[in-house]
């Protein structure tokens, strides 16, 4: 907000505002710097780590390249008699059953004298007189809320917020304040050391996912697009979202919108997979940007910690100069660091700042892609190492902020940017939609381990999507089960930019991959997971509530011709915030081979009733009957019935965008499964469009 006002003249004005070229910008930077600085190999453009730009603007292994210039919000010209509000914050003090509010208020006065600030919060009002100095000027003043109705994140309570209003003569700005005490316990034990975010003293596990900027085109990225997608992320349980480092900070309807819905936001400083120069006039840059972010957002409930930056740590192992010259580029590192986490300090001192993510924490510089043992952990040795989907068992991260798999797009999206012509995995257009440099090859070379190799195109697309809902429901199931040594998982990623074969569980446009249905049911508060390893299944029960709850659990072992060969029930108990190993099985005392079983675990918790699947062996070892499955439809419903067992069956509604009510499950003979199509488009042609895959069927 830059004062004009002496520039101004009685009659027209005109206002002009110029864009510079990023990439020219960034190569002038790169002449200026008296070190050289790596950048990401992400980046198709060079230096765009020296500028202060949306680094994935110059593309990523998921992004197409599209470095846009424009206003990012409104503009407008304002005219101010006296003093304007600039930023309003709120800290909070929780004790006995009241908590103690201090609004405050930073107003920027244009000339010296009395101003009158009014602050209005939980039906108080109180208007405090300041003698004002040219600038900027900090107002506060204390509410006493009794009885604080509390913010919680999605899952555990409600989300009530409390506007506050601060004014002057001139200007006016409301805040929504949701009132609760958010702590991340860091202690030292047998293990290492412990992160757990408490809100309200209840220790969350956090489920979620990462976020990337909601399109490659900003203007795109408007508050419909803001409020479906954090819609999708609420309706599959999860509480948090990470602000990756490589993107932007959001628009304030982001931010409301989270309070709103109860998703708390761990919150990267824009910096990403690269190094990053340490010199006066890039700090300062810097610094102006942290200031008004920290300001703007630090009274929104949803944010739950700062973090410095994405892997810029870990970058400090990556490139040949920082090798050969490692104290140098710590040294410059740490400038950049600790200026950041001193503004931190400053202006939001309530909160957690977490120097790089993955980290062990302030002073550490530890290997956060392989120490389990404290901090967050970012586990990419399935996807990026080949690794077979157990390997998720061979660590147990204390919160683990990145881990993924990815698949290609859903034949709905392939249709908007591809033809008949392009149905081939490897055809220009196909390549052109996949970012990263061996993604087709990672994803079938894991078809061959664990799947029969699909038949046609749009068998490779959905099985893609099976996979990769198979391979993060592995680590969800076995990380959740671990808690509470073990509390976050927030997968990569939620969202798509543009069409794009990635790790995303909503694809460009809202359509929910197979993944996000999968998470619906692996991140529900209330469930039964079947971890496999060392010859034994396990059955565990988690309830992540705070209280108690009664699980009713009926196993079926059957083959696969829908013959039941083993039945077993149990009932539990389980403690609030508490996972349980209720049984193991023995898969060398089966009554048939590993590869002609498989078992189905539906429980009854809290009102609901949770289906859970596992194979004893790899799906491509069982002979699959060939399933006929019939469906009904009747409006908005589609009743499902099958003649055999079948797996990861999966409804599509090309041309009628919406949410089911549930997707890529298990049905079994003699069952009917009835889902509702969530969607405010015509349905009248459902039956005609409506198409059901299987996993048999994928294969002859």
């Amino acid at each position: 907000r830059p004062e004009v006002k002496k520039y101004l003249q009685s009659g027209k004005n005109m206002i002009q505002v110029v864009f510079r070229s990023a990439s020219k910008e960034a190569a002038k930077e790169a002449e200026r710097q008296p070190l050289p600085i790596p950048g990401t190999p992400c980046n198709t453009i060079p230096n765009m780590n020296l500028i202060r730009k949306v680094q994935c603007h110059a593309g990523w292994d998921w992004g197409i390249t599209l470095v846009v210039s424009g206003i990012y919000g409104d503009i407008s010209l304002c005219g101010v008699e006296q003093a304007s509000v600039e930023y309003v914050s709120a800290v909070q003090k929780h004790e006995n059953g009241f908590c103690k509010v201090t609004a405050c208020a930073e107003i920027k006065a244009v000339k010296k004298g009395k101003v009158a600030v009014t602050f209005e919060f939980n039906g108080e009002k109180i208007v405090k007189q300041v003698n004002a100095d040219v600038g900027e000027n900090q107002v506060k003043v204390e509410f006493q809320v009794k009885k604080p109705e509390l913010w919680w994140p999605a899952g555990y309570g409600g989300q009530p917020l409390y506007p506050l209003t601060v004014s002057t003569a001139d200007d006016a700005i409301t805040r929504q304040i949701g009132l609760r005490t958010l702590v991340v316990v860091r202690e030292k034990d047998e293990i290492g050391e412990s992160f757990v975010i408490r809100v309200n003293g209840v220790d969350i596990f956090c489920k979620g996912a990462n976020w990337i900027p909601a399109d490659a085109m900003p203007e795109r990225q408007t508050t419909a697009v803001y409020e479906q997608l954090l819609e999708s992320a609420r309706r599959a349980n999860m509480n948090m979202l990470r602000i990756w480092g490589g993107g932007q900070y959001e628009k304030d309807a982001f931010y409301e919108i989270c309070d709103r819905k109860g998703i708390m936001i761990w919150h990267d400083m824009m910096f990403s997979c690269a190094l990053y120069p340490a010199t006066p006039w890039f700090l300062a840059n810097v610094k102006a940007e942290i200031v008004h972010q920290v300001k703007r957002l630090q009274h929104h409930p949803c944010l739950a910690l700062w973090c410095g930056d994405n892997e810029v740590i870990g970058a400090l192992n990556w490139y040949k100069d920082a090798k050969e010259k490692r104290g140098t580029y710590i040294v410059n590192y740490d400038r950049l660091n600790r200026m950041l986490g001193e503004v931190v300090e400053e202006y939001d001192p309530e909160r957690l700042f977490w120097p790089s993510s993955p980290c062990g924490g302030p002073g550490q510089f530890n290997d956060g892609w392989h120490d389990d043992t404290q901090g967050d952990m970012h586990y990419w040795n399935v996807w990026h190492s080949h690794e077979p989907f157990d390997s998720y068992y061979k660590v147990r991260p204390r919160f683990c902020s990145e881990f993924g798999f990815q698949s290609l797009s859903s034949r709905s999206v392939f249709d908007t940017f591809a033809t008949a012509a392009d149905e081939n995995v490897f055809a220009p257009v196909m390549d052109h939609h996949q970012k990263c440099v061996h993604g087709n090859v990672n994803t079938i070379s894991m078809f061959a381990r664990y799947f029969r190799m699909p038949e046609g195109f749009d068998n490779f697309l959905y099985l893609s999507q099976a996979q990769q809902a198979l391979a993060i429901k592995t680590a969800v199931e076995y990380w959740r089960a671990s808690r509470p040594r073990c509390m976050g998982t927030i997968f990569w990623q939620l969202n798509d930019n543009w069409p794009v074969a990635s790790w995303a569980s909503v694809e460009y446009g809202g359509h929910w991959k197979q993944l996000q249905y999968h998470a619906r049911r692996f991140f529900n508060p209330a469930a039964v997971f079947m971890i496999q390893k060392d010859g034994e299944v396990e059955i565990w029960a988690v309830n992540d509530h705070n209280y108690s709850l009664d699980f009713s659990i009926t196993a079926q072992i059957c083959d696969f011709s829908g013959n039941e060969v083993q039945r077993f029930e149990m009932k539990s108990r389980i403690a609030a915030g508490c996972s349980k190993k209720l049984k193991s099985l023995k898969i060398g005392k089966l009554d048939k081979a590993a590869n002609e079983l498989f078992m189905v675990v539906d429980t009854v918790v809290g009102g609901e009733t949770l289906r859970n699947t596992h194979f004893f062996a790899n799906y491509k070892a069982c002979d699959l009957a060939k399933a006929n499955v019939r469906a009904e439809v009747n409006g908005k419903t589609v009743t499902l019935s099958t003649d055999k067992p079948a797996f990861f069956v999966t409804l599509e509604t090309p041309g009628i965008p919406g949410i089911l009510s549930d997707n890529s499950q298990t049905l079994l003979p003699g069952e009917k499964l009835t889902l509702t199509l969530d969607t405010d488009a015509p349905v009248d042609k459902l039956g005609k469009v409506l198409t059901v895959k299987h996993l048999r069927e994928t294969y002859n």
